[in-house]
């Protein structure tokens, strides 16, 4: 017997049952999006690894040892993209679309790192992200943090995030706190784990993002970044705060929060939720106006966040969010003889024409009637409409209602489309 092939590790299927609750989420993704006035980009699932290697940084987690690089038969350096900003950005640059122009941009779609997986983490996994080029106005920040907040309104999770806030600063503000940060790590090496040891040098930044809470306790004493930001960065993350006062979104103020990736600078915010478990990112994201220029375009400010779905669809789950599902088919058409098959396969036809929205799962492959009815209850339809030789002799249906208790009623044809339409909006 040939051995059946799995799924690659990290990489998952998405069943019926679940894919409701996805299309779910990504429907209220699109809309609040859209509301915003931001449009839909969808980019290439494979770049040039240079692309991430200049945009995500060298010396990052994700470049030294999580991306998915090959080679094709050319020879170039090939990577599934293991984030969208910096595709997004090299699109806006390739295309034309940023010097001199204001844009909001979302995408949406599967992004790759090998990683352990584990719980709401995969090698595949999904993101939706949001960017905002050519504005460099603390109002475009606060703007995207609303919108996120109005996401997690939109869901019914708003009581189970936190928003928490900080400022990098400018690249220069940056500098010296990175300077004055190592000479201090350096001073306690010896109390440091062998993680913190190795970034202090790379990416000193992410020490501060440490899990281990032995390093937590050393960086107490740690020159905090607050104190090296220049008077222009402090203006900035004033007015963001003070829009976000005004909407009356609430935040926690973390001096800690780096964010991984080296492009950001100024405003960067993550909303975290100990609902599942150890508290653990929703979202994140944040001001990165140097990345335009620093993959080959014309210097433009640019903000933006994105957000795991396979993470949120979990978060969702846990919080029993996902009570009004809509089945498969919300009709189920039986039929009884070769001939009502045949009428069963028009009228259904007629049926959809007329009510669009209504879907309409028509039995296929025969056998008896009790048979057909419990795939019609399996289906999750509301109604099954019945077409045998006396309904086709009278031009009418049987309906009988699957979910409610009602008695079963007869319809003339001409009057399905109104029955149909009153289940949809009802």
């Amino acid at each position: 017997m040939t051995k059946a092939i799995q799924a690659i590790r990290g990489m998952n299927d998405c069943l019926p049952g679940e894919t409701e609750k996805w299309q779910q989420v990504e429907q209220v993704l699109r809309n609040v999006a859209s509301n915003y006035g931001y449009s839909e980009i969808r980019m290439p699932v494979v770049e040039s690894t240079a692309l991430f290697k200049r945009g995500i940084g060298e010396v990052t987690d994700i470049v030294e040892k999580e991306m998915y690089t090959f080679d094709d038969r050319n020879g170039d350096s090939l990577t599934l993209r293991p984030e969208g900003t910096a595709s997004c950005v090299r699109a806006g640059n390739q295309h034309g679309l940023l010097y001199n122009q204001e844009q909001r941009l979302w995408y949406m779609g599967p992004m790759f790192r090998h990683e352990r997986p584990q719980k709401g983490r995969y090698r595949q996994f999904h993101q939706f992200g949001l960017e905002s080029f050519g504005i460099a106005s603390a109002d475009i920040d606060a703007e995207v943090i609303i919108l996120s907040a109005r996401l997690w309104r939109e869901l019914g999770i708003e009581d189970f995030v936190t928003l928490e806030l900080n400022s990098l600063g400018s690249n220069e503000a940056r500098a010296d706190y990175r300077q004055a940060l190592v000479e201090f790590l350096t001073q306690h090496e010896d109390k440091l784990d062998d993680d913190s040891r190795r970034r202090m040098h790379s990416n000193p930044l992410r020490v501060l993002d440490s899990k281990n809470p032995d390093v937590q306790a050393l960086l107490v004493d740690a020159p905090k970044l607050s104190e090296y930001l220049d008077e222009e960065s402090q203006q900035h993350f004033a007015d963001v705060c003070k829009r976000l006062d005004a909407a009356g979104i609430s935040y926690r103020l973390n001096d800690k929060l780096v964010r991984g990736l080296d492009y950001y600078n100024r405003t960067v915010f993550e909303w975290v939720t100990d609902s599942l478990g150890a508290q653990g990112t929703v979202c994140a994201g944040g001001r990165y106006d140097g990345l335009v220029e620093q993959l080959g375009g014309k210097a433009t400010p640019a903000v933006g966040f994105a957000l795991g779905i396979e993470r949120l669809v979990l978060l969702l789950t846990s919080l029993d969010k996902f009570q009004n599902l809509r089945p498969a088919a919300d009709v189920y058409v039986v039929s009884m003889g070769a001939d009502a098959e045949l009428a069963a396969l028009r009228l259904s036809e007629q049926w959809r024409d007329a009510v669009p929205q209504i879907r309409i799962q028509t039995h296929c492959g025969g056998g008896k009637f009790q048979k057909q009815l419990k795939r019609a209850d399996k289906s999750g339809a509301q109604i099954a409409i019945i077409l045998g030789e006396s309904e086709l002799e009278q031009e009418t249906v049987t309906v009988k209602y699957l979910r409610q208790q009602k008695e079963q009623i007869s319809l003339p044809f001409a009057q399905v489309a109104e029955l149909l339409t009153n289940l949809v909006e009802g």
